[in-house]
C-alpha cells in the first residue's frame, strides 16, 4: 500500500527549488517547519520543534528538528531519522529546466520528448516520479515527515523517542549536519536522550538493470580531498629540455591516480570507488611562451578505513614516482632529439606538515584567513602560503607539496550489524522484498558527522597536513566523539541521482520503505 501522505509531501518538497547555496534552502526549511507545527501533537508541544539558524549564513538557512516523546515507559532510547533538503542545480535539464521541480508536468513533457529508452520504459510503467530532488533525497525526507506524523498521533503506544532532522548544505560542505550536533547534545542533556541509531534516507539505487535487491548500508565511506601543489622549473619553449613543466607533471599525476583501482581502499571485503580528479590547472595568469612554473590538482578520495597517515604515504609515493619518471623521460627525449642530455634536477616531495616544519615562524592560519577574506577558494587558499614556505626554505628545484583541503568526511562503520539484519529479515517476510547489507554507503553523506572511526593520533596527522583547517573547515571532533551515534542508510530507491533523468521508484519508496522504518522503530525501541 502506498503512503499517500508521504507521496504528497514528496511532490510538495520537489516543487520548492532548493538548489544548494540559494535561498531556496531557507524556503524549504520554512515549509517543513510550518508543516510540523500544523500537527496536533506539536501544537500541544511546540517546544519539540526546533529551528536552528545556521551561523552567519547569507541565505538564512536553518536546521529543522522535531521529536515525539514516547509515553509508554518513559524510556530514554531514541531513534533518529534524518535527511538533507538541498539539491544540486537544474541546468542539466536543458529545455526541460522550466519543469525540473514539477514532477507531474515534467513527466508529461519528458514523454513528449526524445528521451533515453530506459527512462521512457520506466515512466510508462507508472512506477516512477521524476524531478530534481525526487531521488536525492526529498522522497526520503517526505517518508521521514510522514512517519513522524503517524507516530505523533499515538505517542502512548511508543516506547522511547523518535527524532527527525532536516538539514541544508549537504551537497557541498555538510554545514547543516555539523551545526546540528549542538542541538543533539543539548537534547541529550535536557531530556536524557540515549541515541541508539541514526538512519539516513539518502538515495539508493540498483547496481544495474538486472539487480533486483535493495541495498542497505551499515556505515559510511569517508572522504579526503588531497591537493597537489606542483613547482616546476620554467623555461622558454625553444629550450624545452632546460626546464620541467609543472602542468605536464599535474597531467601525469592525474593519469596515474584518477580512477586507478590500486588507490581504492578495501576494508571488510568492500572496496571504495577509486580516486577521481576534480580539478587540474596550471597557475599561469596570462599567455606567454614560458612553460608552466607551477600547477595544481586535487582528487576526490574515498576512505573505508585507511588512515590519513597511510593516504599521505601512498600519495607521496605516487608523486615521487611521477617525478622520477619525468626525469627519465626528459633524458630519453632530449637524447633522441639532439643527442645531448637534458638538464637534471633533484625533485622532491613534501607533505604540508613537513614543509611547514622547515619554517615554523610562518603563521599559516593568519595567511589562510587573509586569502579567504580576499575571496580565494578554500581549496586554493594554501597555494600562496606554500609558495612563501618554499621560498623561505630555499627550495627552488621542482617539487610536489601534498596537502588536504575541505571538505573532509569522517568514515564510520557498524562492525556488528545484527540489528540491521533483524530489521531486514522482518521486512523481507512482510513484503517479499530482497535486501543485501553492505558496510559502506558509497557516496558522501551527512551521516559521516555523527560518528567517526579515526583516533586522536590520526586526527592530528590530518590537521597538520590540512593548512588552516581551524579557519576554513573547523570540525567539532570532540562533539562527534561525544555523540558517536551508529549511522546507517535505508534510503529512498531510484535511479540517476544528480542527472536530469533522476527518478524515484514509487512502490518501494512510498510503500515498502515506510514498513522498513516502522520495523526499525519496533526493533530498536520496543
Amino acid at each position: 500500500m502506498i503512503d499517500t501522505e508521504a507521496l504528497r509531501y514528496a511532490k510538495q518538497l520537489v516543487s520548492i527549488n532548493s538548489v544548494n547555496n540559494t535561498e531556496g534552502e531557507s524556503r524549504i526549511a520554512d515549509w517543513i517547519e510550518d508543516t510540523l507545527r500544523s500537527f496536533a501533537y506539536f501544537q500541544k508541544h511546540p517546544e519539540y520543534v526546533i529551528a536552528q539558524p545556521l551561523k552567519n549564513d547569507r541565505y538564512g538557512r536553518k536546521n529543522i528538528l522535531a521529536f515525539v516523546k514516547g509515553e509508554k515507559g518513559n524510556k530514554p532510547d531514541t531513534l533518529i531519522f534524518h535527511g538533507h533538503i538541498d539539491t544540486v542545480g537544474i541546468e542539466d535539464f536543458g529545455p526541460l529546466k522550466e519543469w525540473a521541480c514539477d514532477p507531474d508536468a515534467l513527466q508529461e513533457k519528458m514523454l513528449e520528448s526524445n528521451i533515453p529508452d530506459a527512462l521512457r520504459k520506466d515512466l510508462e510503467t507508472g512506477d516512477y516520479m521524476v524531478g530534481r530532488g525526487s531521488c536525492d533525497m526529498k522522497s526520503g525526507d517526505a517518508v521521514n515527515l510522514s512517519l513522524l506524523h503517524e507516530l505523533s498521533e499515538n505517542p502512548e503506544s511508543l516506547s522511547g523517542n523518535v527524532l527527525v532532522m532536516f538539514n541544508p548544505v549537504e551537497e557541498n560542505l555538510h554545514t547543516g549536519m555539523v551545526e546540528s550536533l549542538d542541538v543533539l547534545l543539548d537534547l541529550k542533556e535536557k531530556y536524557g536522550f540515549d541515541y541508539k541509531l541514526a538512519i539516513n534516507n539518502d538515495f539508493t539505487c540498483p547496481g544495474d538493470e538486472s539487480d533486483k535487491k535493495v541495498t542497505l548500508y551499515a556505515g559510511m565511506a569517508g572522504k579526503l580531498l588531497p591537493c597537489f601543489y606542483i613547482q616546476g622549473a620554467e623555461t622558454h619553449v625553444g629550450q624545452p629540455f632546460e626546464g620541467l613543466d609543472a602542468a605536464e607533471t599535474a597531467a601525469r599525476l592525474v593519469s596515474l591516480i584518477s580512477r586507478n583501482p590500486a588507490y581504492a581502499d578495501t576494508w571488510l571485503e568492500e572496496t571504495s570507488c577509486p580516486p577521481t580528479v576534480l580539478k587540474m590547472k596550471d597557475l599561469k595568469e596570462h599567455y606567454d611562451v614560458q612553460t608552466s612554473k607551477d600547477a595544481f590538482v586535487y582528487f576526490n578520495y574515498f576512505v573505508h578505513n585507511a588512515s590519513p597517515s597511510a593516504v599521505i604515504a601512498q600519495l607521496k609515493k605516487a608523486a615521487g614516482k611521477v617525478l622520477q619518471e619525468r626525469e627519465e623521460d626528459m633524458k630519453s627525449y632530449a637524447f633522441i632529439w639532439s643527442g645531448k642530455d637534458a638538464r637534471t634536477f633533484e625533485p622532491c616531495v613534501y607533505s604540508f606538515e613537513e614543509l611547514a616544519a622547515k619554517e615554523p615562524d610562518v603563521d599559516v592560519n593568519a595567511e589562510i584567513r587573509a586569502e579567504i577574506e580576499k575571496g580565494t577558494d578554500a581549496r586554493e587558499a594554501a597555494i600562496p602560503v606554500i609558495r612563501r614556505l618554499l621560498g623561505k626554505a630555499g627550495i627552488h628545484q621542482p617539487c610536489v607539496v601534498l596537502y588536504f583541503a575541505p571538505p573532509y568526511c569522517p568514515h564510520n562503520v557498524i562492525e556488528d550489524p545484527s540489528v540491521m539484519e533483524k530489521i531486514m529479515d522482518e521486512t523481507e517476510k512482510e513484503t517479499g522484498i530482497s535486501y543485501r547489507l553492505s558496510h559502506f554507503y558509497p557516496s558522501l553523506s551527512d551521516s559521516s558527522y555523527i560518528a567517526m572511526d579515526d583516533d586522536e593520533k590520526e586526527l592530528e596527522v590530518l590537521k597538520n597536513s590540512f593548512p588552516g583547517m581551524d579557519v576554513i573547515y573547523p570540525l567539532p571532533f570532540e562533539k562527534i566523539h561525544a555523540l558517536s551515534i551508529p549511522a546507517v542508510n535505508f534510503g529512498c530507491y531510484g535511479k540517476d541521482a544528480h542527472k536530469w533523468t533522476e527518478r524515484v521508484n514509487v512502490p518501494y519508496t512510498f510503500g515498502i520503505l515506510p514498513i522498513l522504518m516502522r520495523n526499525a522503530v519496533k526493533a530498536l525501541l520496543e
